[in-house]
C-alpha cells in the first residue's frame, strides 16, 4: 500500500503507537507532520511542538501541513491524555477536563481544521485512535473509558456527515499494546491483559500502524464509520 505524495498529520506521534504510525506513513511515501508536546527527529517526518488541548497550536500544525502542497490527505488523531485513572467516585474534575480537552475536543478541533482542505480536494481519510475501552469497560478509568466511547461516536457521526464528499472517517481500537508506559512483563496487569486475548500476548505498535496505513490508503476506499479492534481478540470474548 502506498501513500505516495499524500500529506498526513499524526498527533501524539513522538512515542508508541503514534510514532509507529508516523514512521509507517513516511515509509509508504507520505509527507508526515507529527504534532506532539515533545520534539524528536526522524527521516521524512516534520515535527511541530503542539498541545492537542490548544486550539492555537492545532491551527499552527494544520497550517504547517498545508504549506507542503496545499493538501491534507490524512489525519490521524492519536493524541490522548492518560492520567493515573480513577473510578467514577474518585475521578476529579481536573482528570475529566484534561481528558476531554486533549482526547475528545482535540480530535474535534483537528478534524474541523482539516475538513475544509479535504472538502476542496474531494477526499481524505481521518483515523481516530480510540481503544478497546471505547467498545467495552475498563476498571479505574471512568474518564478515559467515557472519552474513548465518545471518540467512537464522534467517528460515526463525522463519517455520516462527510461521506458524500468522499471523506472517510474511521476509528482504530487498540487493545493491550506494548509501549513505554505498559505494565512490565509478569506484573498482575500484564498477565490480566494477556488473559483477555485469543493470541496470548500483547500487541506491538507496528501492528496498529499497519491498520492505520490500510485505512489511510486507497485500498480502504469503501470503509468508513468503522471502529476496528486491533486487540488480539479482546473484544470478541
Amino acid at each position: 500500500m502506498t501513500l505516495s505524495g499524500k500529506v498526513a498529520i499524526v498527533t501524539g506521534g513522538v512515542h508508541g503507537i503514534g510514532r509507529a504510525i508516523a514512521e509507517t506513513f513516511a515509509k509508504a511515501g507520505a509527507h508526515v507532520v507529527v504534532a506532539d508536546i515533545e520534539m524528536d527527529d526522524a527521516p521524512g517526518i516534520q515535527f511541530v511542538r503542539a498541545d492537542a488541548g490548544s486550539a492555537r497550536d492545532i491551527a499552527a500544525v494544520v497550517e504547517a501541513a498545508a504549506t507542503i502542497s496545499g493538501r491534507i490527505d490524512v489525519l490521524c488523531n492519536n493524541a490522548a491524555w492518560l492520567g493515573p485513572g480513577h473510578a467514577a467516585l474518585e475521578a476529579a474534575d481536573e482528570e475529566w477536563e484534561r481528558c476531554f480537552q486533549v482526547s475528545l475536543l482535540g480530535t474535534q478541533r483537528y478534524t474541523a481544521a482539516v475538513l475544509p482542505y479535504m472538502q476542496r480536494q474531494a477526499g481524505g481519510s481521518i483515523i481516530n485512535i480510540a481503544s478497546v475501552q471505547g467498545l467495552v469497560g475498563g476498571r479505574n478509568s471512568a474518564a478515559y473509558t467515557s472519552i474513548k466511547h465518545a471518540i467512537v461516536g464522534f467517528t460515526r457521526s463525522a463519517a455520516y456527515d462527510y461521506g458524500l464528499q468522499n471523506i472517510r472517517v474511521n476509528a482504530i481500537c487498540p487493545g493491550a499494546i506494548t509501549t513505554r508506559i505498559s505494565p512490565k512483563a509478569g506484573d498482575e496487569l500484564h498477565q490480566r491483559q494477556i488473559s483477555k486475548t485469543f493470541l496470548g500476548r500483547t500487541g506491538q505498535p507496528h501492528e496498529v500502524a499497519a491498520a492505520a496505513l490500510f485505512l489511510a490508503s486507497d485500498a480502504a476506499s469503501y470503509i468508513t464509520g468503522a471502529a476496528i479492534p486491533v486487540d488480539g481478540g479482546w473484544t470478541a470474548m
